[in-house]
């Protein structure tokens, strides 16, 4: 099995296990929900219905997003992770509407309490689960570059902290026995799920409109810039430039200009290029692909260059000089 398939196998037993502690999950706040009648309770519980239903969802977008690129989506099908991300932060915002819209009727028409010690026992265990499937979501994501399972996960961790807010709430109301403050509390959770959706939806619109990931860039930059320092022997390579780069849910996409000396022959420029692309690949640890421009070096960079073979050199090698993100990305390089 290659890297690239086991990872794909372990995406779909992460969003498949976050399915299944997901129904575990809304059952216990269900029923925490049905015992006491608390609207703090049944904001809880109406979040994990969207946690059930956003996992879902995120099984069919892990599934599609790990098909290879075909003729009719020549860069991957990755971006379904983003609609999957943007799907769930648009769930998120509907249930907040809803919890902040019931939290308001009860506050005005009255609400009645009961088994309230009972209830918060069987949310503090789904909220703990919560917790601990959040975090470890999260954290495969990242390492699987999953922007599903990361939404999912920053989803499930805002979950915990809203249940451990209503528990306190419940604790007040239990100690004081203003009801007043259960609804309350209830809104306050709605305001804080309407902010977790409404920035995955930014984040994931963002990436769909291609908008630059700074941080990335700033990370190829780096690898460059260790890849440059190495020399025209080691690489072939005297600089580069015109570098752009998207994703494509885990897959990253770079194309760059490549200056190399312009007296080599063509077939040794290619075979550079070749080489360059997967020495920047391994070295970022990237997944994806770099496509590459050969540039002929127009007697430009001689102060920078280490090619002591060059018979066309107009100035001695003066040190090297570590390339910015701002030079890396134009379109040409400055005269």
């Amino acid at each position: 099995m290659s890297p690239t398939e086991a990872a794909q196998r372990a995406r779909v037993r992460a969003i498949l296990l976050s399915l299944v502690a997901g129904l575990v999950i809304l059952a216990l706040k269900a029923a925490a929900y049905f015992l006491t009648g608390s609207m703090a309770l049944q904001s809880d519980a109406l979040e994990s219905i969207v946690n059930v239903v956003a996992a879902a969802f995120g099984l069919g977008a892990v599934l599609f997003a790990g098909q290879p690129a075909d003729k009719n989506h020549p860069y991957g099908h990755g971006k379904m992770e983003y609609f999957a991300a943007a799907f769930e932060g648009g769930l998120i915002s509907l249930a907040a509407v809803v919890i902040i819209y019931q939290s308001i009727l009860a506050l005005f028409s009255g609400l009645e309490l009961k088994n309230l010690g009972l209830g918060m026992v069987l949310n503090i265990s789904a909220g703990a689960l919560n917790g601990l499937l959040g975090w470890w979501l999260v954290r495969t994501g990242k390492r699987l570059r999953s922007k599903t399972l990361e939404a999912d996960g920053r989803h499930v961790l805002s979950d915990f902290y809203s249940t451990a807010g209503i528990l306190v709430g419940l604790i007040l109301v239990k100690a004081t026995g203003f009801w007043r403050l259960d609804p309350l509390v209830a809104m306050a959770v709605g305001g804080m799920l309407a902010n977790t959706g409404l920035r995955l939806v930014r984040e994931s619109a963002a990436a769909l409109l291609d908008e630059e990931d700074s941080a990335m860039i700033e990370k190829i930059v780096a690898t460059l810039d260790g890849l440059l320092r190495r020399g025209v022997g080691k690489t072939g390579v005297i600089t580069v430039h015109g570098l752009r780069a998207i994703r494509s849910g885990r897959y990253t996409h770079v194309d760059i200009h490549l200056v190399v000396p312009e007296y080599e022959q063509v077939a040794k420029g290619h075979d550079c290029a070749e080489r360059f692309e997967g020495l920047l690949i391994d070295a970022a640890g990237l997944e994806g692909e770099v496509h590459t421009h050969i540039d002929p070096c127009r007697r430009k960079y001689c102060s920078g260059c280490t090619d002591a073979a060059c018979p066309i050199r107009l100035l001695p090698h003066a040190g090297y000089n570590s390339i910015t993100k701002e030079e890396a990305t134009l379109a040409e390089p400055i005269e």
